[in-house]
Order: C-alpha cells, then structure tokens, then sequence
C-alpha cells in the first residue's frame, strides 16, 4: 500500500504546486468578491439579489482592490469563512485526482528489462556490477558464474 501513496506523490510532485497556486488565484479573485459582494448585498438586513449581482460584476473586475476592501470594511470574518467552504470543496476534488492518480500496481511505470525492480543492489548477489556479458546499465552476467550462465535477450539491438 506504501507504493500506492510513494507513487501518487512522485507523479503529482509539479501539481502540488499548480493546485496551492490556484488555490490562491481561486481565493483572491473569486472568493473575495463573493464574500464582499454577500456583505454589501446583506447590508439592510435582506440579502438583495440585485445588489449583490451588481456589485460581484464591479468587483470581479478588481479582485485586488475588492481583497484590500475585505480589510479595510471589516468584511474579513466572512472572507474566511467563505474561504474554509471552498477549501473543503477544492480539498475533496484534489483529494479525488490524487487518489485517482495511484499507481495499480507496485510495478507501474518501471521499464521491463531493467534493473529497476531491484532494491538496495540485491541483483547483485547474481549479477556482477564491472565484468561479463552485459544485460542492462551497471548489470552485467559473470562469465565465471558456477552453474547456468546461459542469457535470452529480448528485444531488439538499436544503433543511432
């Protein structure tokens, strides 16, 4: 199961940083007009659709300036909870597409016929590092191996 959560991570390693990047961009220009529109909309006790549409469409305009308004017209507390709202929500998706992104298998996306499957230079206990007939990158079959030294290779010989 550890290979599941290891492989996940190697995958999504550059999207964890486009997700916290969007997550800010998804903050600063959405959420806060939204929350500072709902307060300006909520002002006289009813929430007035017509004021809070008009008001979203002017501040969309100027997310920056609707973000510095959220300060100074002490609309902050309703910023942050809009804000943990859309947190969960972006939570559960990226949640969803981490998981989604697990390798099926503990050998997914290692070439066959290298000695990736190997761990810690165990192949090594067969195989020689420096000498013999080659197999694969720092993998070589000892000629004087006692017992069956005899190679199938698979594949086909490329020269470029």
């Amino acid at each position: 199961m550890n290979y599941k959560i290891e492989g996940a991570i190697r995958r999504n390693r550059k999207n964890f940083i486009i997700f916290a990047i969007l997550w800010i961009l998804i903050a600063i220009v959405f959420v806060s007009p939204f929350s500072y529109s709902a307060h300006v909309a909520g002002l006289d006790g009813q929430f007035n659709l017509e004021v809070f549409i008009e008001t979203f469409g002017t501040s969309i305009k100027a997310p920056l300036s609707t973000f510095g308004k959220l300060f100074t017209e002490g609309v902050f507390g309703d910023f942050v909870s809009t804000l943990l709202v859309v947190t969960i929500f972006y939570s559960v998706f990226f949640f969803i597409g981490f998981v989604r992104s697990a390798p099926k298998n503990e050998y997914t996306d290692i070439e066959h016929g290298s000695s990736d499957w190997s761990k810690r230079g165990e192949q090594y206990t067969i195989l020689s590092k420096s000498k013999g007939i080659i197999l694969a990158e720092d993998n070589y079959l000892p000629l004087d191996k006692r017992g069956n030294v005899n190679v199938l290779v698979v594949g086909r010989f490329r020269f470029w």
